[in-house]
């Protein structure tokens, strides 16, 4: 059937209203079943050994004492798995994070891992494994890794994006360029130029799971994995490559999540455990530790950004240009080109230019959080915007609505925007009763706009309607961030039943037909797409199995509030059939009646927010308190309202304590020296104020309900927000984050 996604007005029964989440209760009783809450019989426990050095090479690996411990049943090193990627450099990268092949690349790289009868015996066997290391120099800042005399950290990174192309390897592994018209010359046309470098510290999503897994492979080859993780077909594509299995034989299944944010995104320890099981002939449990998760799982980039931006004495921003530098870790990324792209992207610009490097340094292997890249692009633009506003002599929201990008702009990273919402959400936080509220001592207000692209993708849904009326919806696009209730939602809408007759559930790889990452806020977005499409399949099927009831034309039967309606003059006496009432007959008229879905999700809705911080600084200790907090967003069409509220809330909260307090500290022997939630101090309730939020509804056109992603843009604007509020509030305009009270007065003191 063919599936038309563009948008129609239309009310709403189902979607729109706040149901109760379907998973609350096994969450708050503890029934839910996480990554490391499933186990198997006969399990070993797996553990890694992982290097303590920053860089080094690794010139010998001893295992035969921690072989020979009794209660081991399997030892692992780079050897037990050969390279399999075919030349694909993005999956040898991979591997070679998973287990260090040649050299250890950071502080906390794999490099042997072992499975034993249980833990103690795992941990004596790690202490048993000789490593023989040569230590090479290190850099871990990014700027110190971009001079051309830093120490070299991939002799293989030759920088893509240039002209001519480079003959020695360096720790840039690509430039990337975007923009439009001619920068220097608007320039020098403008009135007035602020130019800024800024700096923002690496940062770690703080999921409170930690990743884990448990892998059974049998004899015959076939294997099961279950794990906690955002995309559970990715898994098994990237873990089967590697491993040099049939997709078909690998099953995995998605536990309940416990936070992920773009940091599970990524394969880190399932290949080892699939590995070890191989080996072992037995299941292994593997579950990182705290200090595990810090040190080897992917942060995001700590960046170095120039920013210049000229703007005309009647506000018009005339020119803008960025350099922005993003670390990756030791291995190449595209997580600078991804700044370069959003850092002007809420802006209408006649003259924009961006440039992005990817740096390489000794850290763990950079992973997305939420809207990657953007926050950082946004601390430094939205930063430069409000000290341009106050030289033109302008208010920041003001200033800010004269340039917004809308309908028909050329966005500075190529595109046309169609219908979009900065404008909306600026004119919002004008009117906000937020910006009129007084401020007392030492408190200053600051607000910053956000911009994130949102992806649609490779979607496959299953809608089954049982004998009884009631509807199971399978869908593979992990939850997580409340989807099973909106796709209920969507179903419930589309089938005219009522939201308690439909569960959605997270189909295993073996069930359903393959689904792209639960990234770049696509759960809802795609997934509702692939409903509405099975659903209306599945009513297609209910429509012609009535027809069949009625012994007439299914042409003559349509679909109205869940029950089939005969039409014209001969079966319009005809008495409608309800759903429940089609599906109870549907052994005598055909068997089942599911609906089916397979799509692209394009279209995605690009997204903006802006936000407005009250802050409150001491002049004398650095120390600050968020006083208040507004998020104001384009939801496109909420399906869940609650849901989208606490995707808003939950961004802020995360880029406040960005913003504020978390950062990786590494010491000069290039070790991470805050590798746990005692010194790496995200936020706390008793650290945020009551986060209010502001929906608006701006419909995607390329959605049948209008619906954009929404999880990802709220965590864009905190960092420049804060930073605009704090500035205000000590009259010092702040460069580096977090700003963190050392920062704060070391500062004032300049």
């Amino acid at each position: 059937m063919n599936f038309d996604p563009s948008h129609s007005k239309r009310s709403f029964s189902s979607v729109g209203t706040r149901p109760i989440r379907p998973d609350g209760v096994d969450k708050v009783t503890g029934r839910a079943r996480y990554g490391a809450d499933f186990n198997m019989p006969g399990q070993l426990v797996g553990r890694i050994l992982r290097s303590p050095h920053a860089h080094a090479i690794i010139r010998k690996i001893d295992t035969t004492k921690a072989a020979q411990l009794p209660g081991v049943k399997a030892v692992l090193t780079a050897a037990d798995l050969p390279d399999l990627t075919n030349g694909d450099a993005a999956m040898y990268d991979i591997l070679d994070n998973c287990m260090a092949r040649k050299k250890a690349l950071y502080d906390g790289h794999a490099v042997a891992a072992v499975a034993a009868i249980d833990a103690r015996t795992a941990k004596q066997a790690l202490k048993l494994i000789e490593v023989e290391y040569e230590l090479l120099p290190h850099v871990t800042d990014v700027d110190q890794a971009f001079a051309p005399d830093a120490p070299l950290i991939n002799d293989t990174i030759f920088t893509t994006g240039v002209d001519p192309k480079p003959d020695r390897p360096s720790n840039v592994s690509m430039r990337s360029q975007f923009g439009h018209g001619d920068v220097d010359a608007g320039m020098a046309r403008a009135d007035f130029v602020v130019e800024r470098t800024f700096k923002t510290e690496q940062t770690h999503q703080g999921y409170i799971e930690p990743h884990a897994c448990v892998a059974s492979v049998s004899s015959d080859g076939t294997a099961d994995l279950w794990v906690c993780t955002q995309g559970h077909f990715v898994y098994r594509q990237h873990c089967a490559q590697l491993l040099g299995m049939d997709v078909s034989k690998l099953r995995v299944t998605s536990s309940e999540i416990g936070g992920g944010f773009g940091g599970k995104t990524h394969v880190w320890a399932e290949p080892v455990a699939l590995a070890l099981s191989r080996k072992a002939g037995r299941p292994v449990k593997l579950v990182m530790t705290r200090d595990e998760v810090f040190r080897a799982s992917g942060p995001t980039s700590a960046t170095s950004i120039d920013v210049k931006i000229g703007a005309l004495k009647d506000g018009t921003i005339i020119a803008a240009d960025a350099t922005l530098r993003y670390s990756c870790g030791p291995y190449a990324g595209a997580w600078a080109e991804v700044g370069a792209m959003t850092a002007f992207a809420c802006y209408k610009l006649e003259n924009v230019r961006t440039v992005g490097y990817e740096v390489l340094v000794n850290r763990p292997k950079t992973a997305a959080y939420r809207a990657p890249s953007a926050p950082m692009a946004a601390f430094a633009v939205e930063s430069a915007i409000d000290e341009l506003a106050k030289k033109v002599g302008m208010d920041p929201v003001d200033f800010r609505i004269r340039n917004a990008a809308q309908e028909g702009t050329n966005a500075s990273y190529g595109p046309i925007y169609g219908p979009i919402g900065i404008g909306p959400t600026l004119e919002a936080v004008k009117d906000h009763p937020h910006m009129k509220a007084p401020l007392g001592k030492n408190q200053g207000r600051g607000m910053a706009c956000g911009f994130w692209f949102n992806f649609g993708g490779q979607t496959c849904t299953d809608l089954n309607i049982g004998m009884d009326g009631t509807v199971s919806l399978a869908v593979g696009t992990v939850d997580v961030g409340g989807s099973r209730a909106s796709l209920s939602l969507v179903a419930a809408e589309e089938l005219g039943i009522d939201y308690s007759q439909v569960r959605a559930v997270i189909a295993d790889t073996s069930s359903l037909g393959y689904n792209d990452m639960t990234d770049g806020s696509r759960g809802t977005f795609s997934s509702s797409m692939a409903t509405i499409s099975a659903a209306r399949n599945a009513i297609k099927i209910l429509r012609e199995r009535a027809a069949q009831m009625w012994d007439i034309p299914v042409e003559d039967v349509t679909w109205e509030n869940g029950h089939a309606v005969a039409k014209g003059e001969t079966h319009g006496n005809l008495p409608k059939l309800s759903l429940k009432e089609i599906a109870a007959a549907s052994g005598t008229t055909g068997g089942p009646i599911a609906g089916h879905s397979e799509i692209v999700a394009d279209g995605a809705g690009v997204s903006f927010a802006t936000h407005i911080c009250d802050i409150e600084v001491d002049p004398e200790t650095g120390a600050t308190k968020v006083l208040r907090y507004t998020v104001v967003q384009d939801a496109g069409k909420a399906v869940h309202p609650t849901y989208v509220e606490g995707q808003y809330q939950g961004g802020a909260a995360q880029g406040i304590g960005w913003a504020l307090n978390e950062e990786y500290i590494y010491g000069k022997d290039g070790r991470l020296q805050n590798a746990g939630f005692l010194d790496y101090r995200i936020p706390v309730c008793s650290d945020l104020p009551m986060i209010d939020t502001q929906i608006l509804e701006i419909p995607n056109p390329n959605h049948p309900y209008g619906v954009r992603g929404v999880g990802e843009t709220s965590i864009v604007p905190p960092l420049a927000a804060v930073a605009n509020a704090v500035s205000n509030a000590v009259g010092v305009r702040m460069l580096h984050i977090p700003m963190s009270p050392p920062r704060i007065l070391a500062a004032l003191d300049a």
